[in-house]
């Protein structure tokens, strides 16, 4: 693979144009008279439209949203035929009625719409407790305002399943891993969106096995898609999630867009959105409070994503803002065994974090991380406003090699600002493997003193417009032009 070759891909559609000619409005109206009629006796349910505005003209009436986004990475939005709600079902929204069978009864009976337009399962205004469940294929599931799902506070309602096979084993535990509370495997065409309805994955009961060291097995996340492709999240709040909050894993188009993440900023390994081993995804307009990293791009764990080889690519992260004291706003890996390449993180805004973007990765790690892009970046009371970081001595069992080291080429980090900064920017390569192609410019580290110098090792790059001023492996007299127009 030649790293420095850059692939391009299309965010937006084609705008149709519609030649429109004179005629009688009295057939018209008839005929619309007659379409609403008729679909009054068909049915009676209440569809719900998407209401997610894209850059092109929305076909659910919602005014287009003018700012640059990747609607392509989406396909048509559906307009499911069958449309129910989970009432319908035997459920009941009080808070302590358990609704873990309804749910899966509901999807099981919805799962028959699949080939005729697919089905949209409503949950209205209420709490409503759950254990897990799987989606289905050509399928909605649609939070009305005022629906909250609730996580199941027992274990057993959470199955274990077997580990990723780019993992070899649960992230945190040996062997098996509990299920996400909203799971697929092997879906397409998957929407989870609504009215700024919420899923709560009540997740302490989960942090405190993980403090008093109690845990069997690895936490299940808030929202794990598998194996699929065309999933849009949008127009959502999830909170406390047990583990990472949303985690697509070997999936290709994936849009995440206007949802709202919260975690304690305590809570352990609450990471905001994982995309792993997935192709064009698009995370935007996200507002995140988490334990972990707002945004984690992964792909494997040493020999385990090797063998896979399953890499993370083509990735938009966009318009996203919040605050996560323990790690970063975007980060790189540390699990990028599969490899990472084709990432465009801008307009990212972090405040009073440990840090702002990061790249993660170690011995043994392998793969590599390829053309990334970063701009616009502005952070607040950050502590080190720029990390590339080593030697985290992670792995997942005595089989890793020491002797896969990554590669780690073409970072591109331009017009950045950080008020308040505390530390100097730390990049600290591999010595077997040193980070290459590191090109800054426009980059503005206010309130670091000025006798903190950089702390790098093992990098190599060029700096142009850059305060303080940046260490030498950043001042190469190689020409720069790869850097002023890149």
């Amino acid at each position: 693979m030649d790293f420095d070759e850059k692939q391009s891909f299309g965010f937006g559609r084609n705008a149709m144009i519609a030649k429109v000619t004179r005629f009688s409005w009295s057939p018209f109206l008839f005929l619309i008279t007659l379409i609403a009629l008729l679909s009054f006796q068909i049915t009676t349910k209440t569809i719900y439209p998407i209401k997610i505005a894209f850059s092109s003209t929305s076909k659910t009436g919602v005014s287009a949203d003018t700012r640059t986004s990747c609607v392509g990475f989406f396909g048509e939005l559906p307009e499911r035929k069958a449309v129910m709600s989970i009432r319908e079902f035997g459920g009941v929204g009080d808070g302590k009625t358990s609704n873990t069978e309804t749910f899966r009864k509901a999807i099981r009976y919805l799962q028959r719409f699949g080939e005729s337009g697919g089905a949209q399962l409503n949950v209205p205004k209420g709490r409503w407790v759950t254990g897990s469940f799987n989606l289905t294929s050509n399928f909605t599931l649609f939070l009305e305002e005022g629906a909250v799902i609730l996580g199941s506070q027992d274990p057993k309602e959470w199955p274990i399943i077997e580990p990723l096979p780019s993992y070899g084993r649960g992230r945190e535990r040996l062997g098996g891993r509990h299920i996400s509370l909203v799971h697929g495997d092997g879906l397409t065409n998957v929407v989870i969106t609504g009215n700024n309805g919420t899923i709560d994955g009540q997740g302490k009961m989960w942090w405190e096995l993980w403090w008093n060291r109690t845990l069997e097995h690895t936490r299940g996340h808030l929202v794990e898609l598998m194996n699929s492709n065309n999933i849009l999240i949008a127009n959502l709040t999830f909170c406390n999630a047990p583990f990472w909050t949303i985690h697509p894993v070997y999936c290709s188009n994936v849009v995440v867009k206007d949802m709202t993440i919260l975690a304690p900023l305590k809570a352990p390994n609450t990471d905001g959105i994982d995309p792993d081993s997935s192709t064009n995804v698009c995370i935007e307009d996200c507002y995140i409070e988490s334990g972990d990293d707002l945004v984690a791009v992964k792909s494997g764990w040493d020999q385990y994503g090797i063998k896979m080889a399953r890499p993370s690519s083509n990735i938009v992260v966009r318009r996203v803002s919040g605050t996560t004291p323990t790690c970063s706003g975007v980060g790189i890996g540390s699990e990028m065994s599969g490899g990472i390449f084709n990432i465009t993180i801008e307009d990212l805004h972090v405040w009073d974090s440990a840090a702002g973007v990061r790249i993660k990765t170690d011995n043994g790690r392998g793969g590599y991380i390829a053309n990334i892009t970063i701009s616009n970046v502005t952070m607040e009371r950050v502590k080190v406003p720029i990390r590339f970081s080593r030697g985290s001595n992670d792995h997942p069992d005595e089989g890793w090699d020491p002797k896969a080291v990554p590669v780690v080429k073409g970072i591109s980090i331009r017009n950045v600002v950080s008020f308040n900064s505390t530390k100097a920017p730390v990049l600290e390569g591999i010595e077997d493997a040193p980070f290459g192609g590191i090109c800054m410019k426009n980059v503005s580290l206010l309130g670091v003193v000025s006798s903190l110098s950089w702390h790098c090792e093992f990098v190599s790059g060029f700096a142009d417009e850059v305060f303080p001023t940046p260490c030498p492996q950043l001042q190469s007299n190689v020409s720069s032009s790869w850097c002023s127009c890149s």
